[in-house]
Order: structure tokens, then sequence, then C-alpha cells
């Protein structure tokens, strides 16, 4: 496999511990009267924000410990330390320096490899935001590119983070294609940032990455959808997990915190403006972007349990990553800790994610306008002062920008689409239908 090394590679990243990062964790106290926990996040990683940026901003785990403190008579005190990724995450862990830490499902998959590798095994004990179909990773072109459908990747330079769930989306992608992902693409190795500048700059002819950066791209004009990875159909998901030493030593503390992320959870769930407002004041984000994978109709479904579903894609994932050879074997029925959460939170459990329907925030509005159809948004559109309007996938039902979308006119209703070959083919496969300019639909449907 041709891989450009222009950033650090997963193994060596999770190798070396970082020579800054804090020391300590809850075993460290010098007087047995304090405890310090060390939690490793990603706030741009918006669907971690349950276990990392709003549970932070919400201050819900200094509270929960503040009230375990006053009955064991001991002081808690939390070190958040921010990545851009999980592998440097997963190095501090297995250096016993963090103790809570929440990443995606193949960066989980390594971070168990590594734990039983080094001697500091981890657990995963609770499920941040995912998306059933996978719907969270996307792979992005530069605007005005003539690249339309994964099969012109061949030949081309594509930059992705080898080892997270956006290679392993590309990877899946690429052979449903026809194409081989080790011959026939040239896959250049990089963190997020450099891989969006890489993009604009020209250097990459595509960008394979997870939440944020394909809606940030999109939303700023920088990048157009070329592959939305719910047409694989394979869950994706984002997750906490737990150093085992620290959990059998401190399981008071791993419940406060999972109990700590099920008040996060209900808070984005029942004001998702509000925190996506929050999220994007932390993390410099727009807060439309945030409220695209976040709010009421996101990309991302918010729910700690570890769903059978969740659990299942996780094992299909191994295979991927040790053929890219970052992990030899993970049991992930033994990586997988059912137990804290039902102890820390007893019967908690969210419905189901229904449909997602077309969403309008307007300037000025604390709340957002939800519509049944993507011709009924169009309808208000026009005229309003909008903020930001939202589609769903006529087909994979992913949530995107209404003006960044593919929208399709026919049998009398209009369709959107995250990528034009999704558009495409539907039009192939139904008479009479045509694609159409955003301003044009807008236009049409008033």
């Amino acid at each position: 496999m041709r891989i450009r090394r222009l950033a650090l590679s997963v193994p060596l990243a999770l190798l070396l511990p970082l020579a800054t990062a804090c020391s300590g964790g809850a075993g460290d106290a010098a007087d047995g009267k304090t405890v310090t926990v060390t939690v490793g996040y990603q706030s741009k990683t918006i669907n971690t924000v349950t276990a990392g940026t709003l549970l932070r901003s919400l201050g819900y785990f200094e509270e929960e410990l503040a009230a375990r403190g006053r009955k064991d008579g001991v002081t808690y005190r939390v070190v958040w330390q921010d990545y851009a990724t999980g592998a440097p995450i997963t190095a501090q862990m297995t250096a016993g320096k963090i103790d809570i830490g929440s990443m995606g499902d193949f960066p989980l998959l390594i971070n168990a490899a590594r734990g039983k590798q080094l001697k500091e095994p981890t657990r995963l004990v609770a499920v941040t935001g995912y998306n059933l179909r996978g719907g969270l990773n996307t792979v992005v072109t530069a605007p005005g590119s003539p690249l339309r459908t994964l099969k012109d990747l061949k030949g081309r330079k594509v930059s992705t983070s080898v080892g997270s769930a956006a290679d392993g989306t590309l990877v899946r992608a690429l052979r449903r294609a026809g194409l081989d992902p080790a011959k026939d693409v040239d896959k250049v190795n990089q963190q997020p940032s450099v891989g969006a500048s890489a993009l604009a700059a020209g250097t990459a002819d595509a960008l394979s990455q997870f939440v944020a950066w394909p809606g940030l791209l999109a939303f700023q004009g920088r990048a157009t959808a070329l592959y939305d990875g719910a047409e694989l159909n394979l869950p994706t998901f984002h997750g906490v997990t737990v150093r085992e030493r620290f959990a059998k030593e401190r399981p008071e503390v791993l419940d406060a915190f999972l109990r700590a992320q099920r008040r996060a959870t209900d808070e984005l769930r029942h004001r998702p403006v509000s925190s996506a407002e929050s999220v994007a004041k932390e993390t410099g984000l727009p807060a439309e972007v945030v409220y695209l994978y976040n709010g009421a109709q996101g990309i991302a479904t918010f729910d700690p349990a570890l769903r059978p579903e969740l659990v299942a894609a996780l094992k299909e994932d191994v295979p991927v990553l040790a053929e890219a050879g970052l992990v030899k074997d993970v049991d992930v029925d033994a990586f997988v800790d059912t137990a804290p959460l039902r102890r820390a939170v007893p019967g908690a459990s969210y419905p189901k994610a229904g449909a997602a329907r077309s969403e309008l925030w307007l300037k000025g509005q604390r709340s957002t306008r939800t519509f049944d159809s993507p011709g009924a948004l169009l309808k208000a559109v026009k005229g309003a002062a909008v903020r930001a309007a939202y589609v769903p996938d006529a087909v994979t039902g992913t949530l995107w920008f209404a003006d960044r979308a593919v929208w399709v006119q026919g049998g009398g209703q209009w369709r959107a689409f995250v990528t034009r070959e999704g558009a495409e083919r539907y039009v192939t496969g139904h008479a009479g239908s045509r694609i159409v300019g955003y301003a044009d639909a807008v236009r049409l449907a008033s």
C-alpha cells in the first residue's frame, strides 16, 4: 500500500507517550485524600461531546465527584486533556496517565490491542454518538473537481487518517467500487486538518474523514461530498474507554463519570440548539456545523448504551485493521464491558432514532422548525433569514446542508442527495426526474 507518511502514523503515535501530557491519574494521590482523574477527549470530534466538550462545559462530572467526595471524605480533581485524534489518548492510557478516554470505533480497537500488548488493558464501557448506517464518515473533493464517483479516484491521491473509521470507510467503499485500496489509489496518511489543507492546495484529490471535517468543509464552501459513508450501511460510533486497573480501583469514579455522561446526553437531546452553540463556543467550530451532526435530526444519535448492532460492527472492523497491520487480533467480547453502565445508570435507555426530517434554523432563533418533506422546506426557505437549512438524503437519510445538497425534481416531489452520484443514480432509475440547482429549486418550489 502506498502510504505517504506526512504525519505520524498511528502505531508510532500510539507507542510513544507524549512528553507534554499531564502525569497523574486516580492512583497518584499523595495524601490519600485527594484523587486526580485524568480524562482524554477530542473537542473537535463532536459526536464525543457527551464524554468531552459538552460534559466539561456543563461541569456534571465535577458535580458528581463532589457529591461522592462529601460521602467518602475525598477531594476529587479532574484534569481534561484535549487531542485531535484517539491515538495520543491511547498512548497516554497505556502509560497510565489517562484514566478515561473517548474515541471512534477503529481507534477503540487499537486502544484494546495496545492496552493488552503493553499490559495496561482497557475496557469499552459506553457509547457517545453513533450512526447505524455509517453516515458520520464522508469522502469529499474540492469544489469544481472533475471527480464524480469513487471509481474516479483510481490513480489519485486521497488523504485520510490511517487507523480511523474514515479510513475504514474509504477502504470498504473503494472495494465496493471495484478498486484495490492498496494499489489503485495513492493514500496519504494525514491528520484531518493537514488533509483539509492538502485538499485546498490541490496536493490531495480527495479527503476521507470523520465528523466534523466533511460537514465543516462543505459549510465553508471548501469541499463537495463525493461519497456518503451511509451507503455502506454499516454502523459507526464513538465510545468511552477506561483503564481496567483504574475501573477496579475506583469504580465509584467511573460510575460518577457515566452518570455525568448520561446527564450531558439528556441535556443535548432536550436542548440541542443551546448545546450546539455551547460546543461551538468551546471548539471554534460553527454552530451550524455542530448542529448538522448533533442536532435534533442530526447525523449522530446519542445514547450511552452498548447496543448489540454496534458491538457486532466493531467485530467487523477488526479484519480491516488487521489487514492494515495495525492490530493482530482483538477479543471484542472481552473488551466490551456493559456492567459499569448498568450499575451507574440502571434501566437507562433511549428510543431508537427515527427517520431524519428537514429542518430550518432561522437567524436570531433559539429553536428550529421541522418539515415533513424537502419540498416544504424549500417553500419555507424563500425570503427567510436562514441561518442553516438541513435536509436528509433521499436514500441514506444522512442529513446535509440544503444549499450543498444535490436536488432532484420528479413525480411532483422534491428529493435531496448528499452526493451528485446518488442524485444521478436516482434520476437514471426514474424517468421524468431531473437535477435542479438549489436556487432554482427554491424558486420553483415556491
